[in-house]
């Protein structure tokens, strides 16, 4: 029996987190399950771990590999040319996701055929525990809201796989690095799907020192393109161009500045 949901990780430089990630993956209430493994040209023993666990459950998870680091994008790709499953779900290797996950999330597409994305809000976590729990922007997202940010949290979505497919997955160029999820809405809602966001968190997010490093500038244009792209595409009013210059301005914020803001935003 084929499994009904296939959920794509990339990993990269993890090992030290990927147990944890994996764990809560077989602890799901929901058995029916393939898990995809990347690995996108790790330099530590991300590599080993991902095949102990490949190893002690063969029928259950996949393992491939970019024999260099190709970049989020790429390598989800390369996760979605294998998968099998009906629905395909994201999960990234320092992450958790609680054991209802797949469960809930299944039973509203299942009953909800109209809508090609689900996700939920994340809870967020460090070294010292959970400190937050994020918010959505609005159960019911339009493309419009796209110039405000990305109207479904990534790491805990679920997709119809046929819906992936339709739109060619995620798009590659490096103008779309760390946004490829943003995008990806963008080209889904373009082609005439829509999506839904729960209330209930089913996911925890890492949010660390190593994750805060990731932010870097080059990052910030990207978002900037997107938010340019969302405008063209669904034909917005052309004042809505000025949202594209907000993560610009967040990514010119000196470091200590941008982290004791993000940290405050966490814990208001």
């Amino acid at each position: 029996m084929n499994p009904k949901i296939s959920i794509l990780m990339g990993i990269y430089n993890c090992a030290s987190t990927l147990p944890e990630a994996i764990d809560s993956i077989l602890a799901q209430t929901y058995p029916h399950w393939e898990l995809i493994l990347c690995n996108d040209g790790s330099s530590d023993d991300t590599y080993a771990v991902a095949d102990a666990y490949r190893q002690q459950y063969p029928d259950k998870i996949v393992l491939i590999k970019n024999e260099q680091n190709m970049g989020l994008n790429v390598t989800l790709n390369n996760c979605l040319a294998v998968a099998t499953g009906e629905y395909i779900a994201r999960m990234d290797g320092d992450d958790i996701s609680l054991p209802n996950r797949f469960e809930t999330e299944l039973a509203f597409l299942e009953a909800h055929p109209d809508y090609a994305v689900v996700s939920c809000p994340m809870i967020y976590f460090d070294e010292d525990g959970d400190f937050r729990t994020g918010g959505y922007i609005t159960e019911e997202p339009t493309p419009a809201m796209l110039v405000h940010g990305t109207i479904h949290c990534h790491a805990p979505c679920m997709v119809r796989a046929e819906v992936m497919r339709a739109v060619g997955g995620y798009s590659v160029s490096k103008k779309l690095l760390r946004v490829e999820d943003w995008h990806l809405w963008l080209k889904i809602y373009a082609a005439g799907y829509r999506g839904h966001n729960l209330s209930e968190p089913l996911y925890k997010m890492r949010d660390d020192r190593a994750a805060a490093g990731r932010r870097k500038f080059r990052f910030r244009l990207n978002e900037s393109r997107v938010i340019l792209l969302a405008v063209k595409t669904f034909h917005l009013p052309f004042w809505k161009r000025i949202f594209a210059l907000r993560p610009i301005l967040v990514g010119l914020l000196p470091k200590p500045i941008y982290n004791q803001l993000h940290r405050r935003k966490f814990n208001g």
